[in-house]
């Protein structure tokens, strides 16, 4: 190895295993409504109404589903590495509710404990009952629909 080349191999290297060290790095974001502790635990139930949370907290980030009376707000960090699935790393859940004159009945809030992990990915759903083959579906009903045979009665429209 000439002297030239070893003086360029040492930063070579170190630029390498820099850039390779950069593609490792965690990456943070965040989704959703950003959650102010202070201003969460400004609102008080029986004292702040929908207009006033509102002008607190904003627009939720959705409404209930069956009654615009439960307001939601949704915040979620998550962190990714390289090309991996981002991973959730905190999650709350503020839900105000108000009574039937648009005043807070309830502030609740939950975190990362009640999110329940998904697997899409299984090859077969799990059903209650006999597991039963392709043919055995397609042919075992063959001679069980109108089991009376030739003696049935039939109804006669003369």
């Amino acid at each position: 190895m000439t002297l030239a080349s070893a003086r360029f191999a040492g930063p070579a290297l170190a630029l390498f295993l820099g850039l390779a060290a950069a593609g490792c790095t965690a990456i943070p974001d965040r989704q959703g409504y950003v959650m102010d502790p202070v201003l969460v635990s400004a609102i008080q139930p029986g004292i702040d109404n929908q207009q006033s949370v509102q002008a607190t907290l904003g627009r939720p980030t959705f409404t209930g589903q069956f009654t615009e009376r439960d307001w939601y707000y949704v915040s979620r960090q998550t962190r990714q590495l390289a090309f991996n699935n981002p991973k959730p790393v905190d999650q709350t859940v503020l839900h105000v509710r108000f009574d039937e004159a648009g005043n807070v009945a309830s502030v609740e809030q939950s975190g990362l404990d009640q999110v329940v992990g998904i697997d899409p990915m299984n090859a077969e759903t799990p059903t209650l009952g006999r597991k039963r083959g392709f043919f055995r579906e397609l042919f075992g009903n063959i001679g069980q629909v109108g089991a009376g045979g030739m003696n049935a009665p039939t109804s006669n429209r003369d």
